[in-house]
Parts: structure tokens; C-alpha cells; sequence
């Protein structure tokens, strides 16, 4: 959770300016402050960087740090994990789901922070009560590590930007500079390593390990559109069998070289 509410609330306070008088300032409505500092809504990115900006806060401080008569800047070397998320919005101000094509995964890894990349991305909305709240993204897969969903699926995901709250078991697209974007299931937590395990629900792939600082961004799978609809279980046939014999040797293998 971020900590756009105390931040504005504290800042705006110490500015001595009531609600209306930064509403004007800001040129929005001082319902919506009220609403900002009350934790009911978060700002746009476009208004989320104009605040920062008055308070003379990078957008990372203002979302992430408790800014408070206690808090001072921290100097941030080049090699920190800052992360800026470029979103679009439509005519009534509602946030985009950007489409990232199979395509369009190299440009993304270059592209991802680029608010003109961003906009030229293709981008939809779906009235799902799952979608409401939060920033959300869609990205197209490739391959059939993750059966029973297919290759060429779709799935949106939710932006995280606390990587702390990465759940093992569960899946997220993960976007990293050396894989590019994957779709897979966490299988453990960054608060017990420096390094996240993926694994491919498709047993005929083995799991593997991603830094943390390769990672750019993380989005929780919270659903997916496919043009292909599922087929019923087949039988399991003597190949599928050898696969998974052939896995479950692996898997007895490394357990007994630890």
C-alpha cells in the first residue's frame, strides 16, 4: 500500500493551505483531495507527478516513503531500483489497459517507463469488478509452459510495487531484462531471497531462478482472454507418463544432491 494519503495530508499541512486552496493550486476539484488524503482514490499519473513536483519530492518519495518532521531525502545511487509507472488514460480520465502484443515484448523492455511508448501501445477497458481498482496491463504469451492456458492468451495483470507481496503458489508476469516478459507462478517470496523462483505449470519445464535486480516490473495475474476454448482432459498417454516420470527423476535427483 502506498503512502499517498499521509504524505499529501502532512505536505499540504505544513504548507498551511486548506483542501480548497490546494484543489485550486492543483486545479481539481477539493473533493478529490479529500478523497486523496482519505486513502478512497489515488491520483493519475499526470497529477501524481504535479504534486510530487510541488512538494520538491521525486514520485518514488511521495508514493513509497512516510514523509513526515522526521523524514529526510535519501541520496539515490544509479543502480537503485526506482521504478516510474507510465500509464494512459481516456477522455473521462480513466486509466487504460495497455495491450503488450508478443510483438511489441522486445520494445517494452526499453520502452516500459516511456509515456509516448505507452500511448502508442494498443488499449482497451473491461467492466470487471476485479478491474476497478488499480493499474492494470495486458500481455500476451507465448509457449506452453503454462498449459492448460494457451500460446497467444492474454493475461491482464495488476501492477505491484511492493515485490514483498509476491505470494509463492501464486502467478504474475514478470517482466526482466534477460528473460523479457514471462508469464509464470512465484515459487517462494523476495522477503526470503534476493532471487524469484519461477515455475512453469507445465511439469516438462524445469524452475528457475531470476535476480531481483534483473526484474523491471511485476504484475499479478488477475485474468486472461483466449480465443481458443479448452478441450476436454485427454487420457494420459505413455509420452505424457515418460515426461512426468522423467521430471519426477529430476526433481529426486537435485532433492538428493542438497
Amino acid at each position: 500500500m502506498s503512502n499517498i494519503s499521509s504524505n499529501l495530508k502532512y505536505l499540504r499541512k505544513k504548507k498551511g493551505h486548506t483542501q480548497q486552496q490546494f484543489a485550486d493550486l492543483m486545479d481539481i476539484k477539493r473533493s478529490l483531495v479529500g478523497a486523496y488524503e482519505e486513502d478512497r482514490a489515488e491520483p493519475k499519473y499526470d497529477l501524481l507527478k504535479r504534486i510530487a513536483e510541488y512538494f520538491e519530492l521525486t514520485i518514488d518519495e511521495f508514493i513509497n516513503e512516510t514523509v513526515d518532521e522526521k523524514w529526510k531525502p535519501q541520496l539515490k545511487s544509479q543502480g537503485s531500483n526506482l521504478r516510474i509507472l507510465s500509464i494512459s488514460v481516456d477522455h473521462n480520465d480513466n486509466e487504460n489497459i495497455e495491450m503488450v502484443p508478443v510483438k511489441a515484448s522486445a520494445g517494452y523492455l526499453n520502452g516500459f517507463s516511456d509515456p509516448e511508448y505507452i500511448k502508442d501501445l494498443p488499449k482497451f477497458q473491461l467492466p470487471l469488478p476485479t478491474l476497478k481498482q488499480g493499474t492494470f496491463r495486458a500481455f500476451e504469451i507465448v509457449g506452453d509452459s503454462m498449459l492448460p492456458i494457451q500460446p497467444g492468451s492474454v493475461i491482464i495483470g495488476e501492477y505491484m510495487d511492493n515485490w514483498n507481496d509476491v505470494k509463492t503458489g501464486e502467478t504474475y508476469v514478470i517482466v526482466s531484462k534477460n528473460e523479457g516478459v514471462v508469464y509464470k507462478r512465484a515459487g517462494n517470496r523476495f522477503k526470503e531471497n534476493k532471487e524469484l523462483k519461477l515455475v512453469s505449470d507445465n511439469k516438462v519445464y524445469d524452475p528457475y531462478l531470476v535476480a531481483a535486480e534483473d526484474i523491471l516490473e511485476i504484475w499479478k495475474a488477475k485474468a486472461y482472454i483466449s480465443s481458443t476454448l479448452p478441450d476436454p482432459t485427454p487420457e494420459p498417454t505413455i509420452e505424457t507418463l515418460s515426461n512426468m516420470m522423467s521430471q519426477m527423476q529430476k526433481s529426486l535427483s537435485q532433492m538428493n544432491k542438497n
